[in-house]
């Protein structure tokens, strides 16, 4: 106890947010296959994907290998490098401990950037503990796209080190951050855009100082090197295209003007799902109090004008995404492949790290006012905590109605499924209807449809064969299978963009109208469909049998093509 009463107030604020770090995370470990998380681009996918190539035995395959559990043939380099901690993690422990792992350390390594950023560089003021503490907890309860990592998280860990050096006063715990983190983070989804910002601040110090920094920019250069490195696969396959992938025929820009101003707004004001930073009922009024207060200064401090930067620059970040999809852009992408093969929309990942920025400095323009100011400031960091905790994935799936893990995957339900079927799962293909194709693979069935981030070109058109008459019932469908192509799923007319049926779901297919001969052609044997299938004598189709249990989200209709 004397030790406790013995430490600073600002230590004591950091061993309780250390704390309430944990509790956010720890339905995670208490719960774990029965914990409700993401769905979209997490359980329809990366997780899945972790485990078919742990399965697959290629995490170490060459370039020119293939995982044949998926689309008879899915290119290794489609599941990014084995140099990925997350990757590692997979392949070593079970899929939910290690994803609990993931959230516990990229939360824990978020927390520790932000607090030295801020210590360092935005927040020096003794006295203004609080606002450090505090505002790098909230950034490390964001809700972040899981297998992106550190790819965003782990950016005021990179600014901090990055302006240590940039300011001659480094050593080599910095050298050591900018190696370490781009094994466990993402070069396209995050660094890439990280990187030409620094390398945007150096050449802006040339021009301005007129004096290199060459350790600087020796620091830049590193990083990037490692993650060229690191991501060789990738490399590889924008440097040496063997063929035409999905990617190829992606459709982005079809925004008009005045929808592309609309998405402006819906960026700045509520954020992207795969970079939520929460921040429209606190940060964003607080940010405009903060620019007001600032513009009625006759004199401007070096951290108004930082502040004020930070403004701008969220601005522009929120411009550029929505601009990404104007229609005026779609002749240009069309002429250069690698505007639609690379997403350079993702600029605005930026933004989580420049809107918790902005929350700190403005939070501490506003306490160095003093009086009233500072008891609006601890209020707005309160209210702010208490949004990102009602954000729990465990409070927000479970109150949305998804299914749990375990729910989700069903395992004893597939296995059931395997066992009826009685033959290898290597020597029949299958595909789903009603549910992700995602939860067949992560139980060792062998899909022609799939989720993945590209695939041959080649294939996309020879599965289109099979759902053409489908997608001509539907133009949303038909566009959005033809424009984009990453769900290569059975589509249906009747059921629309929707792929999660659970078993109380009294939808049913009518008119289904599938090329089950080319289905055939490319191996398919089995349908399984959440939903019953009226006409499935049309199709070709017979219904084996029904599958239940009481731990499946799903009610499985197993067909067979005849």
């Amino acid at each position: 106890m004397k030790r406790w009463t013995s430490l600073s107030p600002e230590i004591k604020n950091l061993w309780l947010a250390s704390c309430l770090l944990i509790l956010y995370v720890s339905p995670l470990f208490i719960l774990g296959e029965n914990a409700h998380i993401r769905v979209h681009d997490n359980l329809d996918s990366n997780i899945a994907w972790y485990k078919v190539l742990k399965n697959s035995g290629q995490l170490f395959g060459s370039s020119h290998a293939v995982i044949p559990q998926i689309i008879n043939g899915l290119p290794r380099n489609a599941f990014g490098t084995e140099f990925s901690g997350i990757e590692w993690l997979h392949n070593l422990l079970p899929s939910m401990l290690a994803y609990a792992i993931s959230q516990l350390l990229t939360r824990i390594v978020a927390f520790i950037g932000m607090y030295l950023l801020l210590k360092k560089h935005f927040v020096k003021a003794a006295e203004a503990y609080p606002i450090r503490v505090w505002v790098s907890l909230a950034f490390a309860l964001t809700p972040f796209w899981p297998s992106g990592m550190l790819s965003t998280l782990g950016m005021p860990l990179a600014l901090w080190a990055f302006m240590n050096i940039r300011a001659g006063k480094h050593t080599w715990k910095e050298w050591i951050t900018l190696i370490l983190l781009p094994f466990y983070s993402s070069f396209v989804l995050g660094f890439f855009f990280f990187l030409f910002a620094m390398g945007l601040l150096w050449l802006r110090d040339f021009l301005v100082k007129r004096k290199p920094n060459w350790v600087f920019f020796s620091s830049i250069s590193l990083m990037t090197i490692i993650y060229l490195l690191i991501e060789y696969r990738l490399v590889f396959s924008l440097v040496f295209p063997e063929a035409p992938t999905s990617r190829n025929e992606f459709v982005s820009s079809t925004l008009s003007f005045w929808h592309t101003i609309r998405l402006v707004f819906k960026n700045y004001f509520l954020g992207h799902t795969h970079v939520l930073t929460l921040h429209t009922l606190v940060i964003v009024p607080l940010s405009f109090i903060a620019v007001a207060l600032i513009w009625k200064k006759e004199e401007r401090d070096t951290l108004d004008k930082r502040y004020l930067y930070l403004f701008i620059f969220n601005i522009i970040l929120s411009i550029w995404y929505a601009f990404w999809f104007y229609k005026g852009w779609q002749p240009l992408k069309e002429r250069f492949s690698i505007l639609n093969t690379f997403n350079f929309a993702r600029f605005h990942f930026l933004r989580p790290l420049v809107i918790y920025l902005m929350f700190a400095v403005g939070a501490f323009l506003l306490w160095g006012k003093g009086g009233r100011w500072k008891v609006f400031v601890k209020i707005c960091l309160i209210v702010q905590l208490l949004i990102l905790f009602a954000a729990n994935d465990e409070i927000v799936y479970r109150a949305a109605g998804k299914p749990s893990v375990k729910q989700f995957y069903a395992t004893t339900q597939f296995k059931e499924i395997e066992q009826y079927i009685g033959k290898p799962q290597s020597s029949y293909r299958v595909a789903s209807i009603g549910i992700h194709p995602a939860i067949a693979q992560y139980n060792g069935f062998y899909t022609l449809d799939t989720y993945n981030n590209f695939y041959p070109l080649t294939y996309k058109h020879e599965f289109r064969k099979i759902i053409a008459k489908e997608l001509k019932k539907s133009p949303t469908l038909e566009k959005y299978f033809d424009h984009w192509g990453g769900r290569c799923y059975i589509f249906v007319a009747e059921l629309g963009k929707k792929y999660e049926f659970k078993k109380d779901s009294k939808a049913k297919i009518h008119d289904l109208q599938l090329n089950t001969s080319v289905f055939k052609q490319m191996g398919g044997q089995y349908i399984l469909s959440a939903v019953p299938i009226m006409n499935a004598e049309e199709n070709g189709l017979e219904l084996k049998k029904t599958f239940d249990q009481k731990d499946s989200a799903w009610r499985i209709y197993l067909y067979q093509v005849k």
